[in-house]
């Protein structure tokens, strides 16, 4: 497994993982950094999907979880992954989303959970990239307004800000597959240094 993530940590870095001190990126919650990750084409991505199915499962095996979800549309591939390998390993545990805005037609819902969930199940929480934790404990407040017992969290990366911290007043088991600092100590970057070969991307 650990080959594993040391792939996944690869396929970050060549596809979500950027850098750059002219201008600095801003975040969205409005800090200014030189690093960036959009896990997106990573978590969307056939290979990453196929090694963060199987991370993020060993991860909540043998919890008795009955679903995995967060926030769309950031954990919902990840959640995806995790439950297609339950189900491949003879444990099925299945996903479900927490929309951002309530649904306005069909069955209108106040709580934004959709997916093969019912109100008791007990589930993880997932997220793409932790920063401030706002997305994260949105994704709590709905889940719990829905009936959800949650577990624990499980993020891809953690950026090492104030998110852990601030979920941590929700939910007191928080993990993540990577931080900030493994994409720092792979490329051999420092803050407020050039990275590498002197480009604006680290690949």
């Amino acid at each position: 497994m650990e080959e594993k993530k040391k792939r996944l940590l690869r396929l970050l870095l060549e596809k979500s993982f950027q850098y750059r001190t002219d201008p600095p990126f801003t975040l969205a919650s409005g800090k200014k950094h030189p690093c960036y990750l959009d896990c997106k084409p990573t978590t969307h991505n056939a290979e990453g999907m196929a090694l963060i199915g199987e991370l993020v499962y060993e991860r909540v095996r043998d919890l008795g979880v009955q679903a995995v979800g967060g926030l769309t549309m950031g954990a919902d591939p990840i959640a995806h992954a995790a439950a297609l390998t339950s189900y491949r390993e003879g444990r099925p545990v299945n996903a479900f989303c927490v929309r951002k805005t309530g649904k306005d037609h069909g069955i209108v819902k106040d709580h934004g959970v959709e997916g093969d969930v019912r109100p008791g199940d007990r589930v993880v929480i997932l997220e793409d990239v932790i920063t401030t934790g706002a997305s994260t404990i949105q994704a709590i407040k709905a889940a719990r307004a829905f009936g959800l017992e949650i577990l624990k969290v499980v993020a891809l990366v953690d950026r090492e800000d104030e998110g852990q911290r601030n979920i941590r007043e929700y939910v007191t088991e928080v993990e993540s597959l990577f931080t900030l600092g493994d994409f720092l100590r792979e490329t051999g970057i420092e803050i407020g240094t050039e990275p590498p070969g002197g480009s604006g991307e680290c690949r």
